[in-house]
């Protein structure tokens, strides 16, 4: 019942796919099972924006290129990849389409989630692709990244992308039904508020033959959302309509989040303590910004400091109070041509098109 009621009440849902619940043993994609995960999208998704973290581009690259073998080096399997994600997000597209729901892709790699500037940039992309009602069909950029800068897993990869856009779920499809305790009955642990070393015992080291996860990947996942406000669960994504299906048997393990998506998110942007600057606005911005808007550049009055895109800068009102903290979407050189000018000027002044939010109010924090 939880369950239900969490989808009902969430604008976010991240559903992250493993290789084995979207290709089958022979390394063909499960049209039937895909089909029956967007019937389930189409069923709950009134008002909600899914994401889909998709692994299986290696699996369906090695089918495409008659490859059989198992061991494969990185460089090779970086290629493989490249051929097999076009076939995955096609496969995605077609099944997608007809249901009349359109899909874009996203290829991230670690640097894009753990520099600041990067991750605001990323959410941009998904916030937008939302508002063109298509849902991002994500996976790691493997063609690129190398052995030292990978995730190596879309567990953790799943959990960053549920972090940065503020996800109210992250549902984990694998091939078990969640974390079993140590029992004769191997019963489901259902609910874990946090993870200590009686639910670190439980990992089994065993692995599946097309997964790099396991449940040590999940347990690290879970970390992620339960820091970020974002309820996790991992659940059996051999059975069809995965969704309805953990909303009838309740079979599942729920990691539980420590705060509010807002609070992480605001934390986020506090975490960071030392801003790099100061943006001196005039009233009117002021009361702008009090009344939940966004900063212009028409409002700013003086700037002090030196920061580059995305780094942390303190807002003063005219009698220097400080009145926000939030990440600059232009450098502190960017924001000196613009201020006092208005939106519409701004692309003519610098030369090249680009946001017209100095900050945008989602990544401010009135103090």
């Amino acid at each position: 019942y939880l369950l239900k009621m969490l989808i009902e009440n969430s604008k976010k849902i991240v559903l992250k796919l493993g290789s084995s619940t979207v290709i089958d043993s022979k390394g063909v994609f499960k049209n039937k099972w895909v089909t029956s995960l967007i019937k389930d999208i189409k069923k709950y998704g009134k008002n909600k924006n899914f994401v889909i973290v998709s692994s299986g581009a290696i699996a369906l690259g090695q089918k495409y290129l008659n490859i059989k073998k198992k061991k494969i080096k990185l460089e090779m399997s970086q290629a493989i990849a490249a051929v097999g994600q076009i076939h995955l997000a096609g496969e995605f597209q077609k099944l997608f389409d007809k249901y009349k729901i359109k899909t874009g892709q996203i290829l991230i790699s670690p640097d894009d989630t753990e520099q600041r500037r990067r991750a605001i940039n990323v959410r941009r992309t998904f916030d937008n692709l939302f508002k063109l009602n298509a849902i991002p069909i994500v996976n790691e950029n493997d063609s690129t990244a190398t052995a030292e800068i990978k995730y190596g897993d879309n567990d953790r990869l799943a959990a960053r992308v549920a972090q940065i856009i503020g996800a109210d779920i992250l549902i984990i499809f694998s091939d078990v039904d969640g974390l079993y305790d140590k029992s004769k009955s191997k019963k489901i642990v259902k609910n874990i508020e946090r993870i200590d070393d009686k639910v670190t015992s439980l990992i089994e080291k065993t692995k599946n033959s097309y997964g790099s996860g396991g449940i040590t990947t999940k347990l690290d996942a879970a970390k992620i959302c339960m820091n970020s406000g974002c309820h996790m669960f991992i659940a059996n994504g051999k059975i069809d309509n995965p969704i309805s299906n953990m909303i009838k048997k309740e079979k599942f393990t729920h990691f539980f989040p420590k705060v509010s998506s807002l609070d992480a998110k605001k934390k986020w942007i506090i975490g960071s303590l030392n801003s790099n600057g100061t943006i001196k606005i005039d009233d009117g911005a002021s009361k702008a910004l009090l009344n939940g808007k966004s900063l212009l550049a028409a409002g700013i009055t003086r700037i002090d400091g030196f920061f580059k895109k995305g780094e942390n800068v303190l807002v003063l009102d005219q009698n220097n109070n400080q009145l926000a903290r939030g990440l600059s979407s232009f450098s502190s050189d960017e924001i000196n041509k613009i201020k006092g000018k208005q939106s519409k000027e701004i692309e003519k002044i610098l030369g090249y098109f680009s946001k017209t939010e100095i900050i945008h109010k989602d990544d401010m924090v009135l103090l």
